[in-house]
């Protein structure tokens, strides 16, 4: 017999596996004797009062042999010798597991990625974290893994209507991360064991017949009578194949302007940008768990928060408790900050992205932005803006931290205050930040929302607001800026048959987990069709 329960119990005693059989047992109304085992379905935390819970969801065992909770099985086929071969454009979430996908269904994928594996892409982060050294094609967003293999890898997702998680998280344990990520409420792997993952999936698509091709940028579409035939590469190199699948990222531009110069349809899309902010986590902990030591028992503590500010949406991002903020920029003379954590969550800051929504009219009415239009000579389309808008903050960051990655800051409070803090807290963004106004850096609307957004954030969490947290720019690659359109049947470029815009790059996904289930749905629909 098996008996689904929920419980809660102290912190303390949520990795007790005797004890857990014994409340078990007497949730269940038998003797401990008869519990043979126990599967975790669900574990979160319930922070709200003073007492703090961990709330279990257990599958129990009685009178039955124990069997763990079995993985969703992959069911690849040798493509060696596939009829049908598909090229997929990034090797990303989106990418690889389109890769996967395709192999179950019987095809061939062509993987190409503009950057390099994770181990030689490893040399070229620590050039950007040491050196201020940015290569424009290996960096924290292009490489094997894409954006999400050294950003964090939180892996929960708001997408469920868009695919099946338990599937994603299951593939992911098959590859090697650990079973907890199938139950907890916030799933994490952590930045340091991703691109053991990452690599497991690349090596499993090329021992089914699946190529993966490194430092193969893509940068022109083979065309006829608007149907897509192949691509061709940076070094010379056409490849033809049944369909491609775009799954480049979301800072991806040369894809952007490559679609546009084509008149092939693209749109502007609303996306949010800002600055990351870092606190102590211990300050954070205290807040969240209402003690001045969390303890070992408890997880470094996270938060999510939200406000309307003049019905602007300003809210926190990418949440990394005991994380580190690292340098994101795709080409040189710009800034990008980003944040991640390792497995454990073991460093002493907690950081957040905080950004503001930006809309159309937001940037269209900007003259500041058709200033900068005009001065670099930019295709004045209305696809484009957020991009354009995108760049100018970057370099505005680049310009005011002084070079070398070195980024802008001000203490919370200094920044609310429109004062320039004469001293800066320690702080874990690598190259180096600046004490700057960030009024130079950001647009008015940002700068404004941002300020009263800290203030109202202040008092949800009391402690919040203080000049021991430091406020860093610019947070600009929350998701794409550009819409790359699909017809919602097909999942197919509306002017270009056998294109396939997908994941986050394409406007259509926000993270790991929600990425890699348009990947699938992509894969699934050209099976479908061929």
């Amino acid at each position: 017999m098996q008996q689904k329960i929920v419980i809660k119990v102290l912190p303390s005693e949520s990795e007790d596996q005797q004890l857990l059989t014994q409340i078990a047992a007497q949730a269940c109304s038998v003797s401990t004797d008869r519990i043979t085992g126990y599967n975790i379905l669900k574990k979160s935390i319930d922070a709200r009062s003073r007492q703090i819970w961990v709330n279990l969801t257990l599958q129990v065992f009685i009178d039955e042999p124990f069997h763990s909770l079995p993985l969703i099985p992959l069911e690849l086929q040798d493509v060696h010798h596939a009829n049908k071969r598909v090229i997929v454009i990034g090797a990303g979430p989106a990418g690889l597991f389109a890769a996967l996908r395709l192999i179950e269904l019987g095809i061939q994928p062509i993987v190409l990625e503009r950057g390099k594996d994770v181990r030689a892409r490893r040399r070229d982060l620590a050039a950007m974290n040491k050196e201020g050294i940015v290569n424009p094609e290996s960096n924290y967003c292009f490489g094997e893994g894409g954006a999400g293999t050294y950003s964090d890898g939180k892996l929960y997702t708001r997408s469920k209507k868009r695919g099946d998680v338990q599937r994603i998280l299951s593939i992911l344990v098959h590859f090697g991360a650990e079973e907890k990520i199938l139950y907890e409420a916030h799933p994490h792997i952590g930045t340091n064991k991703l691109p053991h993952i990452i690599t497991a999936i690349r090596e499993k698509i090329i021992e089914c017949g699946g190529k993966v091709l490194f430092e193969n940028k893509v940068v022109d579409f083979i065309l006829e009578r608007d149907e897509v035939k192949g691509v061709q590469t940076a070094d010379g190199e056409t490849i033809t194949a049944s369909a491609v699948i775009l799954a480049t990222g979301h800072s991806a531009r040369d894809i952007f302007h490559l679609l546009h110069s084509k008149d092939i349809l693209i749109e502007f899309k609303p996306y949010a940008l800002g600055v990351r902010i870092e606190h102590p986590q211990s300050l954070i902990d205290s807040i969240q768990y209402h003690t001045p030591n969390r303890g070992e028992a408890l997880p470094p503590a996270s938060y999510s928060l939200v406000q309307q500010v003049e019905a602007k949406g300003v809210f926190s991002f990418c949440m990394c408790p005991g994380g580190i903020i690292a340098p994101a920029a795709t080409d040189v003379n710009e800034i990008v900050v980003n944040g991640w954590s390792p497995s454990k969550r073991n460093n002493p800051f907690a950081n957040s992205g905080m950004v503001v929504t930006a809309e159309k009219a937001d940037l269209a009415n900007s003259s500041e932005l058709k200033k900068y239009i005009k001065k670099n000579h930019l295709p004045a389309t209305e696809a484009l803006l957020g991009l354009y808008f995108q760049q100018m903050v970057e370099q505005k960051a680049y310009e005011a931290g002084g070079g070398n990655l070195v980024a802008p800051a001000q203490r919370m409070t200094d920044f609310v205050a429109n004062k320039t803090s004469a001293s800066l807290p320690i702080c874990s963004y690598l190259p180096g930040i600046a004490s700057s106004d960030l009024r130079q850096v950001l647009p008015p609307f940002i700068h404004k929302s941002l300020q009263e957004g800290f203030k109202a954030f202040g008092k949800k969490m009391q402690g919040y607001l203080t000049n021991d947290a430091v406020v860093v720019a610019t947070e600009s690659r929350t998701s794409s800026p550009v819409r790359i359109p699909r017809d919602s049947m097909t999942l197919q470029h509306p002017q270009i048959k056998n294109l396939y815009p997908c994941g986050e790059g394409a406007g259509y996904a926000g993270g790991i987990v929600s990425a890699a289930m348009d990947g699938e749905k992509v894969a699934e629909k050209i099976g479908v069709w061929s």
